[in-house]
């Protein structure tokens, strides 16, 4: 049975703001969602059980427990959702996982901030870019977030949430960065936190050590970056729209 199974009914939470954390290019969202989790100590709040997701069990060193491989972290005083996956979505079961997750945000009168990677050789500091729907379009330029600079499409599992938000006027915003394209990229996932989440949910959070330990990141998620490439279909990334024409 599709559902979000909350299991801190203590935790309160009023129009909140979702961070997604799926795999994709960079593992960008991935490595800014455990990033959030970890910094701010954030609860478990809830195990995502929608259509399609992986039937497995993640564990982590010097823990005896084990966990569904999607769940829902909250931050009750920063009003804050931060979605960590441990594994990639299919594509073939994208369309359901976004609308379940939808709705329930849906619900809950949420806004979420979907990530993605856009591979490039980058020069310098990543640059980040923003797309939106419903109401959420006016953070673009409250928070000096660039609109992108080519037409592109947004695809994987993270397309099918920002395709979902829109069919169901959900606010959504899609932060979209430069990033490796091989290679788990700290580096990107720092500006989406200084640069897009921070600004927007109202979070200060310490990312310095996120360039420091760039090396000991890539090498925590290197099994899984190399899945991704071996999977590029079940990547959720940005790129240009010549790639389709």
């Amino acid at each position: 049975m599709a559902e979000i199974d909350v299991h801190r009914d203590d935790i309160e939470l009023d129009a909140p703001t979702l961070v997604e954390g799926l795999p994709g290019v960079g593992l960008v969202g991935k490595i800014a969602a455990d990033h959030l989790v970890d910094a701010l100590d954030m609860t478990d709040y809830a195990a995502v059980h929608c259509e399609g997701l992986p039937e497995v069990a993640v564990f982590g060193e010097g823990d005896p427990t084990y966990d569904p491989p999607v769940r829902l972290y909250a931050d009750e005083q920063r009003d804050l959702l931060a979605l960590q996956s441990d594994v990639p979505v299919s594509p073939n079961v994208a369309d359901d996982f976004a609308a379940c997750l939808t709705g329930w945000l849906a619900e809950r009168d949420a806004t979420a901030l979907y990530v993605s990677g856009l591979p490039a050789e980058k020069e310098g500091v990543p640059s980040l870019y923003g797309v939106t729907s419903g109401d959420a379009t006016g953070l673009l330029d409250e928070y000096d977030i660039s609109s992108p600079d080519e037409s592109g499409v947004i695809s994987g599992p993270t397309g099918a949430l920002l395709y979902e938000a829109n069919r169901s006027d959900l606010d959504a915003l899609g932060l979209v960065v430069e990033a490796n394209r091989n290679f788990p990229d700290p580096e990107a996932a720092r500006v989406v936190l200084l640069d897009g989440v921070g600004p927007i949910a109202g979070v200060d959070v310490d990312t310095e050590h996120l360039v420091e330990q760039a090396e000991e990141i890539s090498a925590a998620r290197e099994n899984l970056a190399k899945r991704m490439q071996e999977a590029q279909e079940e990547s959720s990334k940005a790129q240009p729209m010549g790639m389709y024409q």
